[in-house]
Formats: structure tokens, C-alpha cells, sequence
């Protein structure tokens, strides 16, 4: 799914709530008819941990530490979830020895290491160039493929008509739907 509408609307509110980071101010969220509004903040922890992967437009790596370590920080499943996007030969890597296509892919590898069923990114081709963005949706159709719910926020149309379903937000409300 991706989630379009212009700066203020309230597209990264949305993505917070459905990632367990806030809770509504009205309204329900029900995840897997869990109503989030009434679990604690460890319960919250435990969801996202478990269920959740985030992968964020500035990538929010350690830059001291490699794309191994930056991967492992959830799980030790971190080699694997490297191969699967392609960076087997850059595990040692800091990340400024890396392209931008690269740092996200160590994003998106740290975001499944948990195998999450929800994966959540804002703008996650934002800051890459039309062939590491192309990559990366390439990734997460694959992802999508095996099962995993992928909603991106994004503001580019191009990326958007990849996805099977968009929503519009403006002013906090989803105001129509469509079907590519």
C-alpha cells in the first residue's frame, strides 16, 4: 500500500500509530484485532520487535559500526538478511563506504531480520537514484510476494503505482482510495 498526500497531512502520524510508536488520540487502531490504544508500552515494544520492520527514508544507521552490526542490532539473523538484499560482499562495511542504494538496503535487511509480517517505510526511495530506488522496490515486492504486508509513505506518483492499492491523506483524513 502506499500512502500519498502532501507535507502536514498526516501520512507519518498514520505510519507511527500502525507501527505501535504512538497511540490514537481518537479513535481505534485494531492490530490483528489487538486494540493498540489499550497495550502498555512494553506490549508495544514486543510488537514491534515481533511483528514490525521500519525502514526510514535517512536510513538511521550506526555509522561506526558495519552493515553486519548495524543488521544484527535486532537479531542475529543479520548475515542472511544481508544476502537476501544483495549485500553479502559488504558486510564489514561502514556506512560511508556505502552508496545510498546500499545504506538502504542495510536499512531494509535490519527491518526483516525479525521476519516482520508489517513492514512500514517512509520514503524509503526518497534520497536514492531512479536505478537504487527501482532496486528497492524490486525488494519489496519480493518481500510482499512471501506474505509480508509492505506500506510505504512516499510523495513520488511513480513509486506509488507500484504498489496494488494508494491512499490519499490530506488534513489527517484518507480521502479516496484507489486501484492502479
Amino acid at each position: 500500500v502506499a500512502v500519498l498526500g502532501p507535507s502536514g497531512s498526516g501520512k507519518s502520524t498514520l505510519m507511527n500509530i500502525i507501527g505501535c510508536l504512538d497511540k490514537p488520540t481518537k479513535g481505534t487502531f485494531l492490530l490483528n484485532g489487538e486494540d493498540i490504544a489499550k497495550c502498555t508500552e512494553n506490549e508495544m515494544s514486543d510488537i514491534r520487535l515481533n511483528k514490525i520492520g521500519f525502514v526510514f527514508q535517512s536510513f538511521h544507521l550506526l555509522p561506526r559500526q558495519s552493515a553486519i552490526s548495524n543488521v544484527e542490532m535486532p537479531l542475529n539473523y543479520a548475515r542472511k538478511a544481508l544476502e537476501r538484499v544483495g549485500l553479502a560482499d559488504r558486510v564489514d562495511f561502514k556506512p560511508n563506504q556505502l552508496s545510498g542504494g546500499q545504506m538502504q538496503r542495510v536499512a531494509i535487511a535490519r527491518a526483516i531480520v525479525n521476519n516482520p509480517k508489517l513492514l512500514l517505510a517512509d520514503e524509503p526511495t526518497g534520497a536514492l537514484d531512479t536505478k537504487s530506488g527501482a532496486q528497492v522496490m524490486e525488494l519489496f515486492q519480493s518481500l510482499n510476494d512471501e506474505g509480508v504486508s509492505v506500506l510505504m509513505i512516499t510523495h513520488d506518483s511513480e513509486i506509488a503505482a507500484k504498489a496494488q492499492r494508494k491512499v490519499i491523506i490530506r488534513d489527517g483524513i484518507m480521502k479516496k482510495e484507489e486501484q492502479p
